[in-house]
C-alpha cells in the first residue's frame, strides 16, 4: 500500500528520553527515543506507508522572539530538508516557522523553506507567545503571504493545559487538551472571517479537527448570535472547507461523523508517529480499513491520492 502519512513528526534529541512526558503527561514509546529516521522508515515499513511528511512537534521551536528563536528554526528546516534529500521517495516536510510575533522572520522563513528548502507546505501551532491565537490580527502579514502562494498550511493544536485541574495521570493534555486546541484555532479562522478572507490557503487540522465536526453546528447559530456577520450556512460551509487527517482519530463512530461532514477528498491518513507506537497506529488503520472496505475508490483517496494532489509527492 502507497499511504502517505500528513502527520509524522521529527522529535529533536533536545526532547531527550523522556519525550514529552515532564511537560504534559505524556509516555512516547521508549523505542522512539532517541529519534532517528532509521526508526520511522521501520515503522514506516510495517504500516505500509510510501512517503511520511514530517514535521515538529506544536509549540516548537520554543522561545521567544529573537535571534535564537529564528536560529533553531532555520536548523530544524534545514535538518528536516537533509534528510528528505537522503531518503527522497520516503519522507517530505512541513517547515516551522519562528515565532509568528517575529514578523520579518516568519516572513523570511516562509520564503526559504517553500523556495529554496522545497518545503510541502508551513506547519503552524494553534497559539502563539502569550496565548495569542493563531488567526490573531497581529500575524494577518503571514497569512496574506501563505494564501498569496496557496500555501498548504499543517495546522496542529498547542499542549496547552485547559481551565479545569491537570487531566487524569491515564489522560494528559495530549489527549484531551490538543484536540479541542485545534478546533478553537479553526473555529477562530472561521467566525473572524479570515478563512473566507484567505481561500487559496489549504489548511489540515490535525487529528480529525478535534471536536470541529461536531461543535461546528453550535458555532454556527451562537457565534451568529454574539456578532459574526456570517450567516449560519456561511459558517458551516467555511468549516468544510478545511482538510482533515485521520491520526489517532479513525473509528466506525468518528468516519461516518465525518462522511456526514465532507466529502472523503478532504480527509488525509496519518499516524502521529513517533508520539505513538507503532502497535497504537495499527488499530486504527485497522479501523480505517475496515470503514472503507468496499469503497476502494474512496479508501486511494484518504490513503494516498489526496495527498499527492494536495502535497505533489
Amino acid at each position: 500500500m502507497d499511504r502517505i502519512d500528513v502527520h509524522h513528526h521529527i522529535f529533536p534529541a533536545s526532547i531527550g528520553k523522556a519525550g514529552l512526558s515532564e511537560k504534559v503527561g505524556w509516555r512516547t514509546p521508549a523505542e522512539n527515543l532517541p529519534w532517528t529516521p532509521e526508526i520511522s522508515l521501520k515503522a514506516m515499513s510495517e504500516l505500509g506507508v510510501k512517503t511520511a511528511i514530517l514535521s515538529l512537534p506544536a509549540g516548537l521551536p520554543a522561545g521567544p522572539v529573537g535571534p535564537e528563536n529564528r536560529e533553531a528554526a532555520r536548523h530544524f528546516n534545514e535538518y528536516a530538508a537533509q534528510i528528505c534529500a537522503d531518503y527522497p521517495e520516503r519522507f517530505a516536510f512541513f517547515a516551522c516557522l519562528p515565532n509568528l510575533l517575529d514578523e520579518p522572520g516568519a516572513l523570511a522563513e516562509i520564503s526559504y523553506a517553500l523556495d529554496i528548502l522545497k518545503a510541502r507546505g508551513i506547519a503552524m501551532s494553534s497559539s502563539y507567545g502569550e496565548a495569542l491565537d493563531a488567526s490573531d490580527d497581529k500575524f494577518d502579514p503571514v497569512w496574506e503571504e501563505l494564501n498569496r502562494r496557496a500555501a498548504v498550511v499543517f495546522l496542529h493544536g498547542n499542549q496547552t493545559p485547559s481551565s479545569t485541574p491537570y487531566p487524569h495521570p491515564f489522560l494528559g493534555i495530549p489527549v484531551t487538551e490538543v484536540p479541542n486546541e485545534t478546533f478553537k484555532a479553526a473555529a477562530h479562522l472561521v467566525v473572524a472571517g479570515k478563512k473566507r478572507r484567505w481561500p487559496d490557503v489549504k489548511i489540515i487540522l490535525a487529528h480529525l479537527g478535534g471536536s470541529t465536526p461536531f461543535l461546528a453546528p453550535r458555532i454556527a447559530v451562537l457565534s451568529k448570535h454574539m456578532g459574526c456577520p456570517l450567516s449560519h450556512d456561511e459558517i458551516m460551509e467555511d468549516f468544510k472547507t478545511f482538510y482533515f487527517d485521520l491520526s489517532l482519530s479513525s473509528h466506525e463512530t468518528t468516519l461516518t461523523a465525518m462522511r456526514a461532514f465532507v466529502d472523503d477528498s478532504r480527509l488525509l491518513f496519518g499516524t502521529d508517529f513517533p508520539a505513538v507506537s507503532t502497535e497504537m497506529v495499527q488499530w486504527y488503520t485497522k479501523n480505517a480499513d475496515a470503514f472503507y472496505a468496499g469503497d476502494q475508490d474512496s479508501y486511494e483517496k484518504v490513503m494516498y491520492k489526496n495527498a499527492r494532489t494536495l502535497l505533489s509527492v
